[in-house]
């Protein structure tokens, strides 16, 4: 059954699920167990203040105010045998009694009634319901009698010295007690359980996240429970199929372009039989171009190749491929912040990706900028030219292998259109994304972005 809710209450509640509910799957698991530990905890404790422990509370309360009742009633009718009550008093029901005339009870009430409503609330409502008339007020102090009551009527105060425990069953911290270290104990086994099983799927995760930037951890065991193993049994297979159809199709498509070579190794050698002319010159330039594709090509697989993963510096890495380009006459511009620049990746196939990248700049405009910046756990590197840029309806086509935009990039001009389809998967394979923008000095920006 499924609840519609008004359009603002729908968004409040999402807003409050977005803000209140934990990211994590152990924080969340942990409230789920949390909550209703506290909520069982809270109707016990509730349940046993308003049952066992308040009747018998009430019902000391009420025991202690009918003894000091009945002392009173001895006192007011013999007050000549005050000396004998009190020892009665004292050897039967516990409790000191002193009585003061009116005259001398000023001297008396001179302190500061001092009293915890969980230990003397039930005696106060005893004593106002017991005497009514009479003004009461209770005194909590130190030592075996650490009670003291003091009763002010028309005839005279009386003060009632005992001990707390005949008014307060110290039970409910027994059962607080065991309460708490229960919940306490409950909650640590599922704390220590839950990270057992949450470590695996963490696991799980990372080595599925290095898988999509690249990286081959072949040490990973699923462990955890039956469902988290039989994910991470289902992973390693998957990726032992992608890794052979990757590896299977490199060699096939390296295969095909070596194989290539042959024939255009003959044609060379028929064309140095021709005689001199345009048809030898045409023949040649198509040879030329046959074999630049084939090394874009060839380019285009080894992308795919099984270079293995290391640290690489970027900001090393850029300055290097800067520096080759530093004789044309083009206008070169690089700034970094000087932040974390190193990454975990494949060195010769990133230089490869951004080598493309930075070389198109070169061949299409006069000036060049390269930026370096580390934000929000990621490398940002933007390459930006001031040449024809790229309509934005064809940014997505260029991607593609052996795309060129004609006009712009031309056979005379460009490569065969596998440069940025290079960079892309490359990029992709670091668990990276490419993107073509407008540069703010007029021409293309190529933003790579790489999870740190």
């Amino acid at each position: 059954m499924h609840l519609t809710f008004p359009e603002k209450v729908d968004n409040g509640l999402r807003y409050l699920k977005l803000k209140l509910l934990p990211k994590t799957l152990f924080f969340r698991t942990m409230l789920l167990i949390f909550i209703p530990l506290i909520v069982v905890q809270v109707v016990s404790i509730v349940a046993f203040f308003d049952g066992s422990w308040g009747r018998v509370g009430k019902r000391l309360s009420s025991n202690l105010t009918s003894d000091m009742a009945f002392m009173m009633q001895l006192v007011e009718k013999s007050p000549d045998k005050l000396p004998e009550i009190q020892k009665l008093s004292h050897s039967i029901f516990d409790i000191n009694l002193k009585y003061y005339s009116n005259d001398e009870k000023h001297t008396v009430l001179n302190k500061t009634s001092r009293n915890s409503k969980l230990v003397t609330g039930f005696l106060e409502d005893s004593l106002r319901r017991e005497f009514p008339d009479a003004i009461s007020s209770i005194y909590m102090g130190k030592g075996e009698y650490d009670m003291v009551v003091f009763v002010d009527t028309a005839d005279g105060l009386f003060q009632f010295s005992t001990s707390s425990k005949n008014i307060f069953s110290s039970s409910i911290f027994g059962f607080v007690a065991w309460m708490v270290g229960t919940s306490l104990l409950l909650f640590l086994v599922a704390v220590l359980f839950l990270r057992i099983q949450v470590r695996s799927i963490a696991e799980l995760a990372r080595v599925s996240e290095d898988f999509g930037k690249g990286i081959d951890n072949k040490d990973f065991k699923p462990f955890g429970s039956i469902e988290v193993r039989r994910a991470g049994i289902a992973f390693i297979k998957m990726k032992e199929r992608i890794q052979r159809q990757i590896s299977e199709r490199t060699q096939m498509l390296a295969g095909v372009s070596h194989d290539l070579r042959t024939p255009l190794t003959r044609m060379k050698l028929q064309s140095t039989m021709m005689k001199e002319g345009q048809d030898k010159e045409d023949f040649l330039n198509d040879i030329a171009e046959m074999e630049k594709m084939l090394d874009g090509y060839l380019s285009f697989v080894s992308g795919e190749g099984g270079e293995k993963s290391t640290f690489v510096d970027m900001n090393e890495l850029l300055l290097s491929i800067i520096n080759k380009f530093r004789n044309t006459k083009a206008l070169i511009r690089y700034s970094t912040n000087d932040q974390v620049s190193a990454i975990q990746g494949r060195e010769q196939a990133l230089k490869r990706a951004l080598t493309n990248i930075i070389s198109n700049a070169f061949d299409y405009g006069k000036t060049v900028a390269v930026s370096l910046e580390s934000n929000n756990n990621k490398l940002e590197i933007a390459v930006d030219d001031d040449g024809p840029g790229i309509p934005a309806d064809k940014r997505e086509d260029v991607f593609k292998a052996f795309y060129r935009i004609e006009g712009s990039r031309n056979k005379e001009t460009g490569g065969v259109g596998l440069g940025l389809a290079i960079a892309k998967d490359i990029i992709t394979s670091h668990g990276g994304k490419i993107e073509l923008l407008d540069s703010p000095i007029g021409g293309l920006r190529v933003l790579v972005s790489i999870p740190l």
